[in-house]
This record gives structure tokens, C-alpha cells and sequence, in this order.
């Protein structure tokens, strides 16, 4: 049994949702927890310490330990005070899952620039600024987990979400860096495009997905990739109604030539296209052109 006894979690936008089910989980399989949560709106407006209270009152009763914060991820000064509630209350930070997330979903010609910029500011800034603030304690340690929410709108494209789709898209490169960058100090960082039934899909997703894409068919993922035993860094799986997948960008074969001219790109298009046999990292894609 995959077990987080001696570790600390920082779970952010955990006072619903996936959130709120990633706390509950690592909790029950002892992990002290500090369930952030702003306690706003969908479109980020409002806030309220209630949700991350509710799940705090909820984990305690249930025989573990966590406390509630409710300061905002996406200013330097709230990710500060997240961490800094986990030294405060456990004397550590182990393990940081960014979930905290808004909507602001319109189509690309009506979009305001102020709403493309508020989601980008909760889900990619907030993620690096709450993981910057753990960064330092866990290179100490010489230990760190990290998990980054993307999504299939950022992976492939979604309708009236130019500004959701860009920050999920914009996680997985964060991930893939932090990755590399943690490697030497025992940081792994994984990302989750996850599928499931929450309030901020229930306008999105079929009424048949409810029953089958909860929130808690996305966690026991979570656990595997912030456990001491995870071996992978810079991933991306998706996950939900109970499947699990790695997620991948690969670079095609190409084609090419000495000279190179718009009309002959246009007559190997065919080429240029083909899939297989594909290559995974920028090392491989710059042998590849040599």
C-alpha cells in the first residue's frame, strides 16, 4: 500500500473537486495536508475560507491531519504564504499538487484580453509561483514531488477556451522543464490532463459522464506520482473514468534537403507530414537535422 506518512502535501484549489478528492486521498493514506483554496467563483471573482476549511474539518474527523489557507496562488505573496503555512504547521514541504484553476471560456474574436490574462495568471503563473516557493525547501531536502494540472484542452484544442487551453499547454512545457532542472536534487515533476465531472465541467461533459468520471478515479493517479517510489519525471498522462495513459509530443521523420525552397517544402508536404517513425526529445530532433 502506497503510504505518505512522513510527508507533507501543499494541495491548491483543494476546497472542491479535484482538489478536494487529491486531499481527502493523500490524507487518509497519511500525508499532513494544507488544503489551499480561494474560495472564489468559477471565474476567479469572490473568495471565501470555507472550502478549505470544510475539507480540513472532513480530513480531521476522518483521523488525519491538514490545515486550511486561502491565499491567492497566483501572486508571489500567496504562494509565500502557502508554503509557509506547511512550515509553520508540519515544518516541511515534500510534495506540491497545483490544481487551483478558473474560467473565463468565450470564443477567440470576443475574448478580452483581460480575460485571457486572468487564467493564464491562476493556472500557469500560480503553478510556477506556489512551486517556486517549495522549490528552494525541497532542494534542501534533496526531495520533491511535483504535479501540475494540464488537460485535454490544452493537449489537442478545445472550442471558446483560447486562454484555458494555451495556460494547460503552457503547464506541460513548465513540467517538462522543472523535470530536468529538479533531476539532480531528487525534484520529480509529473503533469495530469485529467477527465472528470466537476463544476467546472458540468457544462462541458455529457450528463451520462457523472457517474463514471468522478474526481476520485483522477487521485490514486496523483498518489502514484507523489509517492517515494515514482520513478518518472517531465510526464503528462491523461486520466479519468478509470483509465490511465501517457500523453506524448513527438516529432515526425520530415524530410530534407540541401536546398531548400517554399516550392520544394510544398512538393514533399507528404513527407513533411508522415508520423512514423517518430522521435521524443529536442536531443533526438537536433540529431535528426544534422
Amino acid at each position: 500500500m502506497l503510504r505518505f506518512d512522513d510527508r507533507v502535501a501543499i494541495i491548491t484549489g483543494a476546497g472542491h473537486g479535484l482538489g478536494r478528492a487529491h486531499a481527502l486521498l493523500l490524507a487518509e493514506r497519511g500525508a499532513r495536508v494544507v488544503v489551499n483554496d480561494l474560495g472564489g467563483a468559477l471565474d476567479g471573482t469572490g473568495a471565501s475560507a470555507g472550502p478549505a476549511a470544510e475539507v480540513v474539518e472532513l480530513i480531521m474527523k476522518n483521523g488525519g491531519q491538514a490545515v486550511a489557507n486561502a491565499d491567492n496562488v497566483a501572486t508571489p505573496e500567496g504562494a509565500e504564504a502557502i508554503v509557509q503555512a506547511a512550515l509553520d504547521a508540519f515544518g516541511k514541504v515534500d510534495i506540491v499538487v497545483n490544481n487551483a484553476g478558473i474560467l473565463r471560456d468565450r470564443s477567440f474574436g470576443k475574448m478580452t484580453v483581460d480575460e485571457f490574462d486572468a487564467v493564464l495568471a491562476v493556472h500557469v503563473r500560480g503553478s510556477y509561483l506556489v512551486s517556486r516557493a517549495a522549490y528552494p525547501y525541497m532542494k534542501a531536502a534533496g526531495y520533491g514531488r511535483v504535479v501540475n494540472t494540464s488537460s485535454p484542452a490544452g493537449l489537442f484544442g478545445n472550442f471558446g477556451q483560447a486562454n484555458y487551453s494555451t495556460a494547460k499547454m503552457g503547464l506541460v512545457g513548465l513540467t517538462k522543464t522543472l523535470g530536468i532542472e529538479g533531476a539532480r536534487n531528487g525534484i520529480k515533476a509529473n503533469a495530469i490532463a485529467p477527465v472528470a465531472w466537476t463544476r467546472m465541467t458540468d457544462s462541458l461533459l455529457p450528463g451520462e459522464f457523472e457517474a463514471k468520471f468522478t474526481p476520485e478515479r483522477v487521485s490514486p493517479l496523483v498518489a502514484c506520482l507523489v509517492h517515494d517510489s515514482c520513478e518518472v519525471s517531465g510526464e503528462v498522462f491523461t486520466v479519468g473514468g478509470g483509465r490511465v495513459a501517457r500523453v506524448f509530443v513527438a516529432e515526425g521523420p520530415g524530410w530534407s534537403a540541401d536546398d531548400v525552397t517554399p516550392e520544394a517544402i510544398a512538393d514533399n508536404w507528404a513527407a513533411v507530414m508522415a508520423e512514423q517513425p517518430y522521435v521524443l526529445t529536442a536531443a533526438d530532433s537536433m540529431r535528426a537535422m544534422q
